[in-house]
């Protein structure tokens, strides 16, 4: 684990969880994205997780990692927001995450899993919360469970079946869920394509939206954005964007995140 406290920190803060991709980790993660210069200006916590498998992936394959307070590697990281809060002075009220690949597949089960923690998430060219569940995967084998029919997008379930999924992951809970801001490349050969419309069914159902509206060439040429529900790019519950030709993984929007998680100037 990586954390960067920045030097204006202003208490309780802001807390971002940033989750790194296969093959990466969690110091390379924090100097190939652009979130600390924000932290510094914005004056919120960034906790940079690291993960223990000799291949740099998350576990979002065990039941443990899918289960409230199961253990696995969302546990971990939700015990690292516990300890920001109460020993660095984060908020518990304002804590997010952000993630890519690997990480953004650990991003959708953590909203999902821990909604009593996480108020936002952005994904960057990940997989539904669930979708990579493997039969009799553990939480600590090495390398983590790997579902071939999720990564190549064979996986299709209806809006209702992904819902239930999520729900399941922490049946008692009744409160309000995490908002979700999700990207994703046309073009991607490693999570395919059509993980991207899996994903929109599973929040869009999660959320009980039923509506949705389409801005083409936003926030950039060849991007395609999804509202669904009321608001507005950075208020609204659900928000998609489709990158044409891009492949895995979408770039880093960190400006946008920060308007999306209300963290911006």
């Amino acid at each position: 684990m990586y954390v960067h406290v920045p030097k204006n920190l202003k208490t309780p803060a802001p807390i971002l969880v940033a989750v790194h991709h296969c093959q990466g980790s969690a110091q390379q993660y924090s100097t190939e994205t652009k979130y600390q210069p924000l932290s510094d200006s914005l004056g919120f916590i960034i906790i940079y997780p690291n993960s223990r498998s000799s291949g740099g992936c998350f576990d979002v394959s065990s039941q443990a990692t899918l289960t409230h307070n199961g253990g696995g590697d969302s546990q971990t990281i939700v015990n690292m927001v516990k300890y920001a809060v109460d020993k660095l002075g984060g908020d518990v009220n304002k804590v997010y995450t952000v993630g890519t690949s690997s990480g953004a597949m650990m991003t959708n089960v953590l909203v999902a899993a821990y909604p009593d923690v996480f108020k936002a998430g952005s994904v960057y060219s990940g997989v539904p919360a669930g979708c990579f569940a493997v039969s009799g995967a553990t939480a600590t084998q090495d390398p983590p469970g790997w579902a071939n029919s999720c990564a190549n997008g064979q996986l299709v379930k209806t809006a209702q079946a992904w819902g239930d999924l999520v729900r399941s992951y922490y049946p008692s809970y009744t409160g309000p869920r995490p908002r979700l801001q999700i990207w994703h490349g046309t073009a991607d050969n490693t999570l395919h394509y059509p993980n991207y419309q899996e994903q929109l069914k599973e929040w869009s159902n999660v959320f009980g939206l039923t509506t949705s509206r389409n801005a083409t060439n936003t926030p950039q040429s060849g991007y395609t954005q999804t509202i669904w529900g009321d608001g507005t790019a950075t208020t609204a519950q659900l928000v998609g964007y489709s990158a044409q030709g891009v492949g895995h993984t979408v770039p880093q929007h960190e400006s946008m995140d920060m308007a999306f998680f209300g963290l911006s100037a």
